[in-house]
């Protein structure tokens, strides 16, 4: 269960998180086999021994972690280009209902272990959705090989009332409170204070949830990350990406960089990556005339030897040779499905994909996003808030908005049915007048 407070779950997990990374780690595997985990002194020991595994020579990727360094591989960035405010402003509405949509269309259907692509097809042919171009309809008799999150009474077609409560919903209002509380200077502590009184603990996940539990025993946020965080290159830091986005139209760069304050907090690598990757995607969008243009421009921001800049670059290339969406999807679950179905980059390839093969359609891109499985509410999100930048409002179905109803749940403390529109003219603010 991915559990941030159980040894057991803490060594395996990291074992995963090692070997993805290119460490040697089948002695240690052998070693686990004669630990008690119960004996919380002998499995800890275990678990903070993995930090000193050796990395294969074969290790060919360069990623590092510090701002300075993750800068000193990236291009010069091209000079910003600065929309009208009037496109600033439909833009970023349209993004805040885009991003909201697609995370509904998602989360009845968010678990990669049992709702697979196929499983999905299957599902959606029987429902006569498929390919899924609206919300998920419920079957009436529901066949005992599907089910359905227990959030479908919220999230499904005909049942859409308001925006259901989601962590993807929960950062991005988090981070627009954060940017106006302390714009250019936002650091790590303060999202960490933000989080520690916002956020409740058991709302946050996988490598938040670790990152939040260092914080409660006293870390410091220069290392909540690190300490026993095998979720650390996982999707949670680039759900939190957008909003810095929004907030730098046509500027990627700045919102690449400040974006990282948010997500070192949490993790590190390709964490941190798919985080500045997400909001520099995001601000590209308000520029550019298609999404392969954003994609391409997204790339000048994350680190050219690193896996992420790799996932990227291969998918665009799938799509240049003109194979279906189809044969993208095989080649993207044998290429990268070893990856936990909520990683980074294994989830960033499917964002790619639906966004390309969507062809500017906001219907035909979160639809083929959710179709592909894995972390269906997350990535439904991200291409939901990319999809209604590059197209506006005049571009959002209205089946999609019309029952949001202007008005959001949110976790947050204090933020509880907030008005999307708000929120909207909230970011607004800050994308025209500047941060401070």
């Amino acid at each position: 269960m991915h559990d941030a407070l159980d040894l057991h779950d803490m060594f395996w997990d990291e074992v995963a998180q090692r070997r993805e990374t290119g460490y040697l780690v089948d002695e240690a595997v052998v070693a686990a086999a004669d630990v008690e985990f119960a004996d919380r002194e002998v499995a800890s020991a275990l678990v903070d021994s993995l930090q000193d595994l050796p990395r294969s020579p074969d290790w060919n990727y360069e990623e590092p972690n510090g701002l300075q360094e993750i800068v000193a591989t990236l291009p010069t960035p091209t000079q910003p280009q600065l929309p009208s405010r009037t496109d600033v402003e439909d833009k970023i509405h349209a993004a805040w209902l885009g991003r909201i949509a697609g995370c509904n269309l998602g989360k009845p259907v968010e678990m990669g272990t049992h709702w697979t692509s196929a499983h999905l097809k299957e599902y959606l042919e029987l429902a006569g959705a498929y390919p899924l171009l609206d919300y998920i309809p419920v079957l009436n008799p529901m066949p005992e090989r599907f089910e359905l999150r227990e959030f479908w009474l919220e999230t499904t077609r005909g049942n859409v009332n308001g925006s259901a409560r989601d962590d993807d919903i929960d950062y991005p209002i988090l981070g627009l409170h954060l940017l106006e509380q302390h714009g250019k200077a936002l650091s790590p502590e303060h999202v960490a204070r933000a989080w520690l009184l916002l956020l409740p603990f058991e709302q946050v996940y996988t490598a938040e949830r670790v990152a939040y539990r260092n914080l409660v025993h006293g870390l410091a946020p220069t290392e909540t990350a690190t300490y026993r965080n095998p979720y650390r290159e996982w999707i949670g830091a680039q759900i939190r990406g957008d909003v810095y986005g929004w907030v730098h139209p046509g500027a990627p760069r700045s919102a690449a960089l400040l974006a990282y304050q948010d997500a070192c907090l949490s993790h590190t690598e390709n964490g941190i990556y798919g985080e500045m990757w997400a909001a520099a995607l995001v601000a590209s969008a308000f520029t550019a005339s298609t999404a392969r243009e954003a994609l391409e421009s997204s790339l000048e921001h994350v680190p050219p030897r690193s896996r992420l800049a790799e996932v990227v670059r291969d998918v665009m290339n799938q799509h240049s040779l003109g194979g279906t969406w189809e044969d993208a999807l095989v080649h993207i679950q044998e290429r990268y499905g070893h990856y936990h179905w909520v990683h980074t980059l294994n989830n960033a390839a499917l964002v790619v994909a639906a966004l390309l093969w969507g062809e500017g359609d906001y219907a035909r891109t979160v639809g083929l996003t959710v179709q592909g499985g894995w972390d269906t509410d997350s990535n439904g999100a991200t291409t939901g808030s990319v999809a209604g930048v590059l197209l506006g409002t005049s571009g959002l179905p209205a089946r999609f908005i019309d029952p949001l109803h202007d008005r959001t749940r949110s976790a947050l403390f204090g933020f509880d049915n907030s008005r999307i529109s708000d929120l909207a003219a909230r970011t607004v603010r800050l994308a025209v007048d500047g941060l401070r």
